[in-house]
């Protein structure tokens, strides 16, 4: 989904809203939730649900009462309750799919406890909330500076400011527990404000920031991934991969979410399938299992005595082995079953006008050999023509 602001110009170049990951219409956010019901009428006689979702700073996303019963609609930006003061939000969905998403999410909406929509925000509550975003990256600088002079473990990766500018939040990661009470103390005598400290872990640190992965595509958790699911190496190993911690890490340090896709199409296929640890009986000698493929079906094996020689079986020859093999029957041999799956290659693409070099249009370089013989044919010349001139 993406918005008109945000879409293709005219000479071909992305416009952007250039509202920084807050986009003005809703349409190509992160955490966006379509709404599928907003061309359809209540019913006669139906109050619309009085609970609104408001996202903030494109990262978290609440529940809130409209008690005032405002006309609200998505996009709008509004002014909610908080702890103390008040927050600034944008709403994200109004309507019945609010109430499908708290149930979602397991908030109950028969409670009271549940915070406020005060009213639509004004010039100036928008002035103000602006103002303090426009600090956001400053203060997260100078933090990071104050928690290095007091040599604490932790990394402050992103600093989020309460809607009135009078609270800052700061999230941070850490490894181990950390004393941050002479921190919050300098911060607050720097900065003028209430200083909240809440630790994060490092994948919703990726969630955050956002970036690119090794795809080529914006990261899956910044973007629509909203629950964390625990990836193990286990997956790497279903999928034959290899367990190159560098390959299979994240932007985040721990294990990609992409692993745990396409896991169980793996899974389903190897439900029929021989495992990696059989082992095939023959008159030749006993073979173990090197390599398989799932999507054609195909075991590569070899002799205990002849490693380096592979043997390719389809699926079915393999279990027809297994079975006789159950019976206490040897087959023959390996090759016997590995000459039926020996297939020609076929030539997919033939370059029509001959086989070009890329280099064909390059200078030829002089080869070295000739550039030596003439200059020993030079220095000959130069050596007989003065033994002349003293013989003479």
């Amino acid at each position: 989904m993406s918005c008109n602001s945000c879409s293709t110009g005219k000479d071909g170049q992305p416009r952007g809203c250039k509202n920084n990951g807050t986009c003005g219409t809703d349409g190509c956010n992160k955490l966006t939730v379509f709404d599928w019901l907003s061309n359809m009428a209540l019913p006669n006689g139906e109050k619309p649900f009085e609970y609104v979702e408001v996202r903030f700073k494109n990262s978290r996303k609440e529940f809130f009462k409209n008690t005032e019963n405002l006309t609200l609609s998505i996009g709008d930006i509004v002014a909610t309750q908080a702890q103390s003061g008040h927050d600034i939000g944008m709403v994200t969905l109004t309507g019945e799919l609010v109430r499908v998403q708290m149930k979602r999410k397991k908030v109950d909406f028969t409670k009271e406890e549940l915070p406020k929509i005060y009213r639509k925000a004004t010039q100036k509550d928008i002035d103000i909330w602006q103002k303090c975003r426009d600090r956001e990256e400053e203060i997260k600088k100078r933090s990071r500076e104050i928690a290095i002079i007091l040599k604490l473990q932790m990394k402050i990766s992103d600093v989020e400011f309460q809607g009135d500018g009078s609270k800052a939040t700061f999230y941070y990661t850490a490894e181990e527990r950390v004393d941050f009470r002479q921190l919050i103390k300098d911060m607050a005598k720097a900065f003028g404000i209430r200083i909240e400290m809440r630790q994060i872990g490092y994948r919703q640190e990726a969630q955050r920031l956002g970036g690119i992965g090794s795809c080529g595509r914006e990261l899956c958790c910044s973007t629509w991934l909203t629950d964390f699911r625990s990836v193990s190496t286990s997956a790497a190993r279903y999928q034959q991969l290899s367990l190159n911690p560098q390959k299979l890490a994240g932007q985040c340090g721990k294990l990609k979410c992409c692993l745990n896709y396409e896991l169980d199409v793996y899974l389903d296929a190897l439900k029929d399938f021989p495992s990696q640890d059989t082992k095939l009986y023959t008159e030749k000698g006993l073979a173990f299992c090197q390599k398989t493929d799932i999507f054609k079906e195909l075991l590569w094996f070899s002799y205990k005595d002849e490693p380096a020689n592979w043997h390719v079986l389809s699926k079915d020859q393999v279990i027809e082995i297994l079975e006789k093999n159950k019976k206490k029957e040897k087959v023959a041999s390996l090759e016997a079953y590995a000459a039926d799956n020996i297939e020609e290659e076929k030539v997919v693409f033939e370059n029509v006008v001959g086989q070009d070099s890329l280099t064909r249009f390059d200078k030829p370089k002089k080869s070295s050999n000739k550039r030596n013989r003439n200059r020993n044919r030079k220095k000959n010349n130069r050596n007989r023509n003065r033994n002349k001139k003293n013989a003479s």
